[in-house]
């Protein structure tokens, strides 16, 4: 194998083995990415090409080290952001588009924190770091299915509201004066007032599969499993659970919950719902309600050697509310 890679797994402390698509989306390539996001962008080719172990492993620790930083940078962003948000309503004015600018946010993060904002709100989020010395920013947008971002942005630019921008449908990247945000938020706005009803229509869940709590195994996940790799063509499976109670539910640092849900039966699994502790679903995750409609994937369990799965939560409907 590549030392620099093995080098790596080292340093996140994960099991060296075959490799799966989990190593390449969460372990490896976050690390790799650190470098350009928010330090040395050569690190991670350097990691890569490099035959000595060694540097090998010093390189593997910088990246390390980078990723813990840039998780922490993302983190901050992502409250500041949500907050100034929802501070001014911009994500329940009716807008098509919500975009959002602070001093100094790091260029290196801002698409990341639009594509969870866009998890959040399900609508397109263009997400600014302005440079205060400059009055430059640079910002990077997520969009929803059915709604193009990219060309819209690119449209921007074409009328002179960017000083730089483009991207695709999904996901575009842009370069603006600060004088010119609020420009660019109307602009923005007014050309995709018009996708916005057909990407709420397309915005559904398709669902894989109906189970019941009792069934969510390792063994399930591992049939499952044989379908890897996964990635935006082939999406990880998605299971429903359905009239489940969520019991001795607790709110963890950074918004997350963790709770069992449990079916009729009184058989139960354990889960985990990310960043959700102040959003109506995770309010009915904590408040022990029963008869919920829960969505979301399975997930690996060893801990403490244990061969278990946990259901990772990206969804809670309580079905007599609709």
């Amino acid at each position: 194998g590549n030392p620099g890679l093995r080098a790596l797994l080292a340093a996140a402390g994960a099991e060296p083995g075959p490799a799966k698509s989990n190593h390449a989306g969460f372990i490896l390539g976050p690390r790799i990415n650190a470098g350009g996001r928010i330090g040395k962008s050569d690190l991670g080719a350097r990691l890569l090409s490099t035959d000595d172990p060694v540097e090998a492993a010093a390189l593997a620790q910088e990246l390390d080290a980078l990723n813990i930083a840039r998780r922490e940078v993302e983190r901050q962003v992502t409250d500041q952001a949500t907050r100034m948000v929802e501070a001014t309503g911009a994500h329940a004015d009716g807008s098509a588009v919500v975009v959002i600018e602070g001093a100094e946010w790091h260029p290196g993060v801002v698409g990341i924190v639009a594509g969870r904002l866009r998890e959040r709100w399900r609508k397109p989020v263009v997400v600014i770091g302005v440079d205060a010395v400059n009055g430059i920013g640079k910002g990077s947008g997520r969009s929803q299915p059915g709604m193009n971002l990219g060309k819209a942005v690119q449209a921007a630019w074409e009328t002179g509201v960017l000083l730089a921008g483009g991207g695709h449908a999904m996901a575009a990247g842009l370069t603006v004066r600060a004088d010119d945000i609020a420009r660019l938020r109307d602009f923005l706005n007014e050309r995709m007032a018009g996708e916005q009803a057909a990407a709420d229509a397309l915005d559904h869940v398709e669902i894989d599969a109906l189970i019941d709590p009792g069934a969510a195994t390792r063994a399930l996940f591992e049939q499952f499993e044989q379908l890897a790799p996964f990635g935006p063509a082939n999406p990880e499976p998605l299971f429903a659970l359905e009239h489940v109670q969520a019991r001795d539910a607790v709110a963890m640092n950074g918004g997350h919950v963790r709770c069992r849900l449990v079916g009729a039966d009184g058989a139960s699994v354990k889960a985990i719902a990310w960043r959700c502790a102040d959003l109506p679903g995770g309010q009915s995750l904590l408040s022990g309600q029963g008869g919920l409609s829960v969505v979301g994937r399975l997930k690996v369990d060893d801990w403490n050697g244990r061969r278990g799965v946990q259901f990772e939560i990206e969804d809670v409907a309580d079905p007599r509310m609709v």
